[in-house]
């Protein structure tokens, strides 16, 4: 009988234990649960952001918390990791915004006029950094393999390439066409602050914004004490001379409106033009920034052996300044117009 009692009671003592282990782990579960709904309110909280769980059934990627955030763009919504760490880059401007806010991409677009190689202007930030063909025929399986958790390309991308992008990866579309912005003169920083935004480094940014900014207005202190300030923007292409506007794109609105510089009197309002020998007397430039396309050597040289060229004031003074097709790409980024000021800078020193 008394080995029968203490079978019993010990029976009891395990099982006793037994609940109180499973109370314990209970209390334990709905502390994390409740811990996690915390965090994901907090995050679903965030300006310009909707926190939602990932979709695993699409193939998102998604970070260690395995949430997204719902992101806005030309095309629609998309889904993209809360923690982006794998971007394919198809476009010059925004790999400027994204080494801008201290972010290395993990793909980039080749540009097939410099060798289909990175941008020279970039080229030392973006060593080792997967190439991925050209914004306009990107290397579709490169992109595969690279198993991107975004892609970043612009609005003038194509409708076909748009398609077979997001097939791949959650593919957001950035900027819109030079002219819609109008008399805006900041639009180059929409798309910045909307890639840091992915990021979450909007400040960081606007910190860049700034310095840019202090850089700029003191150079222009500089060009508002030049006697002459008045300056032509030429591209030479293979068999044409063309003239660039006043307006219409982020290099131009740097030149005339940020820096001050004068437009000349053939220098249009808003849309590039074509320059023949004949009326290039005309052109009144103190400065010159004379951009040469690879193919446009042969006819640089029968310009500068024209006798109609060397009326032009800026040619006789020697204040030809000579450079290539990347101010078209600098204009858009901090990186880039930081450095066509250092150029410009020494053009009139």
């Amino acid at each position: 009988m008394r080995k029968n009692k203490i079978a019993a009671f010990i029976c009891l003592a395990i099982s006793l234990l037994i609940l109180a282990a499973c109370g314990s782990s209970g209390g334990a579960d709905q502390a994390n649960n409740k811990s996690k709904e915390t965090a994901n309110s907090e995050q679903a909280s965030q300006p310009g952001a909707t926190v939602q769980p990932a979709d695993q059934s699409a193939g998102q990627q998604t970070d260690q918390s395995g949430k997204t955030r719902k992101i806005t763009h030309l095309r629609g919504e998309v889904e993209v990791p809360v923690k982006i760490e794998r971007a394919v880059v198809l476009s010059a401007a925004y790999i400027d915004h994204l080494l801008t806010i201290g972010e290395k991409p993990y793909g980039v677009n080749v540009e097939v006029r410099y060798g289909g190689d990175y941008l020279p202007y970039l080229a030392n930030e973006l060593e080792g950094v997967q190439l991925v063909g050209s914004a306009d025929s990107p290397n579709l399986e490169a992109i595969v393999q690279l198993n991107p958790d975004v892609i970043l390309i612009e609005s003038r991308t194509a409708d076909e390439t748009y398609a077979q992008l997001e097939k791949i990866a959650p593919t957001i579309v950035l900027g819109t066409e030079w002219l819609e912005y109008e008399n805006d003169t900041t639009y180059w920083t929409k798309d910045l602050l909307l890639v840091a935004e992915l990021y979450d480094k909007v400040d960081l940014a606007k910190e860049k914004i700034a310095e840019l900014e202090a850089k700029t207005a003191e150079a222009k202190k500089k060009i508002q004490g030049l006697d002459n300030k008045r300056l032509a923007y030429l591209r030479v292409r293979e068999k044409n001379l063309q003239i660039y506007a006043e307006k219409g794109h982020p290099t131009n609105t740097l030149l005339y409106n940020d820096l001050g510089f004068s437009p000349t009197a053939l220098t249009p309002a808003e849309q590039r033009g074509e320059l023949s020998l004949e009326v290039v007397p005309n052109l009144n430039a103190d400065y010159i920034v004379l951009e040469v396309d690879p193919n446009g050597r042969d006819n640089l040289k029968s310009i500068n052996e024209s006798v109609l060229w060397k009326k032009v004031p800026a040619v006789e003074k020697e204040q030809v300044y000579e450079t290539d097709s990347f101010w078209l790409f600098k204009g858009w980024g901090v990186i880039g117009r930081g450095q066509i000021i250092d150029e410009v800078l020494k053009m009139i020193e």
